[in-house]
C-alpha cells in the first residue's frame, strides 16, 4: 500500500530559560492512503505535538525540531519534507492537501464570522472560485456532513449552533478542498455519545468515499475500536506500541497499553476500585499492595429522603414582544419530580440540551425555577429568605465541568480553597491554612502547592483542587456537573476513585451529571435519564443499563463505544 505520510525519527524539544522538555523522541510511523491510523495516549504523551508538527503549527521557538523528517507524498506523486518546506509551500498544503479538525470547535471558529463564510474562505483561497460558487460548495458540504437546513446554517454564527453542529462545520471546513490527508485532533472528546457516534460515522463515510488517509487522535480506546485500522500508543513522547486494532485490544504488548485498556469504567463492576496507570507502571509487589489496600466496601444509601423535588419547571424566554414581554419560552426543565436519598449517588444522564445542567443548578438555586418545589431536609428552598439560603449553601456544593474556568487564575489554589470558609466565617487564619493543607492531602496533592496558581497544574490536578474546595465546608449534598467528561481515561479513573473514597469518608450525597453512560453506570446507585427537559426513565443503575424501558435510553446505550468485539 502506498505511503501518504512518512515520519522518520522525529524529535521535538521545547526550550525555556531554565530547562529543555523532550516532547517527542525519535518517533517513526507511516500513514497509507485509504487508512485510518489512531494516535492514542494521555495528555502530555505527544499526540497533539505530533499532529501539529506535520503542518508546522508548533511555533519555533520555543519548539526545536531536533531531528527527523516528515515526508508528504501528494496526489501528483511529489514528495515534500514538511520540516524543510518554505511558508509558501506550506500554505498551499495546509487546508488543501492536508486538512485538520481541531478538538474545540468553539475556539477554532471565528465568533464574528458566520459559519458559511468561514468555510467559503477556505474554498476561495485554495480553489480560486467566485463567492457564489464558494457559497454553493459550502452548502453542498453542509449537506454532506448532515447539518440540518444548510442554507440557514450558512448564515448563522458559531454561538448559535450546538457542539455537535459546530464540529460538523469544522469537518466541512477540513474536507471541502478534498485533502489527501485528514488530521482529527480529539474531535469527539466533549461530545455526547450519540453525537460522537454520528461524527465518527461521518468521518468514516467521508474517508471511504474519498480514499484519503486519516490520523485520528484520541485518549479513548473505545473510540479507536470504532473507527481505526491501526493504532499507535504514545507515552511520554515515544511510540511504545503500534499494531492493527485486533492485536492492540486482544494481545497488547506494552504495560502502558494494558493500563489504558484497564482504566475504562465500562469494563469494571460497580464498587471495584478502577485501575490507574501507576498500578501497571509500578513494580509487581507495589501493584498488589495498591490493589488490596484500595479494596473498600461501599456503603449502601439509606432510605431517608434528603431532597424531594416536585413538579419543578425552569423556563427561559425564547421570543419577546415589542415591549420586551416574553411571548415564547424554552422549557429547559418541565415538571420534573424525584427523590434523592441520603448517602446515594444519583446519576443524571442525557444529551446536551436535555436540561441536566439546568436542573442541577436549579437544585442549588443558582438558577431560579418557574414553578415547583425543592424540599431539602424538609425545608422548601424556594420559600426561604436570601439570608437563610446563604447559610444553607454551606451544606450544598457544586463541582463544575471545566475546572480551569471555575478557578480564578489570579488567586492561588490555597486561597481558592480557603475562600468558602472565609465567606462563612469558619476557622481562624492559622486554622484555615491547616484545613487547606489537610484538604490538599485528601485529594492527593501536596500542602506545598498552597501558593501555586491554577495554570501550574494539569487538568486532572485542577479537578482535584475544585473537589477540595467543594469539601471545605463539609457539605452533605454535592452536584457533580460533567466533572470527568473532558479528562483522559486514566485521570478520569483517578478522579472517580477519589470521589468514591471521599464519599465513604465524608458521607455526602451526590447527583452525578454526565453524558457518558459507562461512567454513570460505574459510579451511580440509581440513574435518571433526561430528554427534552423531562425525566423519561428512573431505576437502579444496572437495571437501566441492562434492561432499558424507553427507546431513548436504548439509543443512548447503543451509542456507547463498546471497544473491540472479536
Amino acid at each position: 500500500m502506498a505511503a501518504l505520510l512518512e515520519i522518520k525519527d522525529l524529535s521535538v524539544d521545547f526550550k525555556t530559560s531554565t530547562e529543555t522538555v523532550n516532547a517527542l523522541r525519535n518517533i517513526s510511523f507511516k500513514v497509507n492512503k485509504n487508512e485510518i491510523v489512531a494516535l492514542v495516549g494521555e495528555s502530555g504523551s505527544g499526540k497533539s505535538v505530533t499532529s501539529l508538527s506535520i503542518l508546522q503549527l508548533v511555533p519555533a521557538p520555543p519548539a526545536v525540531y531536533s531531528s527527523g523528517e516528515i515526508i508528504f507524498h501528494g496526489s501528483n506523486n511529489s514528495a515534500t519534507d514538511l520540516l524543510k518546506a518554505d511558508r509558501k509551500t506550506l500554505q498551499k498544503i495546509r487546508g488543501n492537501k492536508i486538512g485538520m479538525i481541531f478538538q474545540e470547535p468553539m475556539t477554532s471558529l471565528n465568533p464574528v464570522l458566520t459559519c458559511g463564510k468561514q468555510v467559503a474562505e477556505t474554498l476561495q483561497l485554495h480553489k480560486n472560485i467566485s463567492k457564489q460558487e464558494a457559497k454553493e460548495g459550502v452548502i453542498n458540504w453542509f449537506r454532506k456532513v448532515k447539518l440540518p437546513d444548510p442554507e440557514k446554517i450558512y448564515s448563522r454564527y458559531p454561538h448559535e449552533l450546538s457542539g455537535g453542529q459546530k464540529q460538523r462545520v469544522m469537518i466541512a471546513m477540513a474536507m471541502c478542498c478534498e485533502p489527501d490527508l485528514l488530521i482529527c485532533d480529539e474531535p469527539t472528546t466533549a461530545l455526547d455519545v450519540t453525537v460522537q457516534k454520528t461524527v465518527l460515522q461521518l468521518i468514516t463515510e467521508l474517508q471511504q468515499q474519498s480514499g484519503m488517509g486519516v490520523i485520528f487522535i484520541t485518549h479513548d480506546l473505545g473510540v479507536v475500536a470504532e473507527i481505526a485500522d491501526r493504532a499507535l500508543v504514545m507515552y511520554r513522547g515515544e511510540i511504545v506500541e503500534q499494531n492493527i486494532i485486533r492485536e492492540i485490544f486482544l494481545n497488547p504488548q506494552h504495560k502502558y497499553t494494558r493500563a489504558l485498556l484497564a482504566c475504562r469504567p465500562a469494563d469494571q463492576p460497580k464498587g471495584k476500585r478502577l485501575p490507574v496507570i501507576s498500578d501497571f507502571m509500578l513494580l509487581p509487589d507495589t501493584i498488589e499492595k495498591s490493589e488490596t489496600s484500595a479494596a473498600k466496601n461501599a456503603t449502601a444509601p439509606s432510605q431517608e429522603v434528603l431532597l424531594k423535588v416536585q413538579d419543578l419547571s425552569v423556563w427561559f424566554p425564547a421570543e419577546k414582544t415589542f415591549f420586551g414581554k416574553p411571548s415564547k419560552f424554552i422549557k429547559a426543565v418541565n415538571n420534573v419530580s424525584f427523590d434523592l436519598y441520603k448517602g446515594e449517588t444519583l446519576g443524571l444522564v442525557g444529551e446536551s440540551g436535555c436540561g441536566k445542567t439546568t436542573l442541577g443548578r436549579t437544585l442549588l438555586r443558582l438558577v431560579e425555577p418557574h414553578s415547583g418545589s425543592i424540599l431539602y431536609n424538609g425545608t422548601d428552598l424556594l420559600s426561604i429568605s436570601k439570608k437563610e439560603l446563604i447559610s444553607r449553601r454551606k451544606e450544598m456544593q457544586i463541582i463544575f465541568q471545566d475546572p480551569y474556568s471555575s478557578l480564578n487564575p489570579r488567586i492561588s489554589i490555597g486561597s481558592a480553597i480557603a475562600e468558602p470558609m472565609k465567606v462563612h466565617g469558619i476557622h481562624s487564619r492559622r486554622q484555615l491554612k491547616e484545613k487547606v493543607a489537610e484538604l490538599l492531602q485528601k485529594v492527593d496533592l501536596s500542602p506545598d502547592h498552597y501558593n501555586r496558581y491554577p495554570h501550574e497544574f494539569s487538568g486532572g490536578q485542577r479537578q482535584r483542587i475544585v473537589i477540595a474546595r467543594s469539601l471545605a465546608l463539609n457539605p452533605s449534598f454535592i452536584v457533580c456537573d460533567e466533572s470527568v467528561s473532558a479528562l483522559d481515561v486514566s485521570v478520569q479513573a483517578q478522579v472517580l476513585n477519589l470521589l468514591n473514597d471521599l464519599k465513604k469518608e465524608f458521607g455526602f450525597t451526590v447527583i452525578f451529571i454526565s453524558h457518558d453512560l459507562s461512567v454513570i453506570r460505574y459510579i451511580s446507585d440509581r440513574i435518571m435519564v433526561m430528554s427534552n427537559g423531562e425525566i423519561v426513565e428512573t431505576g437502579k443503575a444496572e437495571d437501566i443499563y441492562q434492561h432499558p424501558s424507553s427507546d431513548y435510553t436504548r439509543q443512548l446505550i447503543a451509542s456507547v463505544p463498546k471497544g473491540y468485539v472479536a
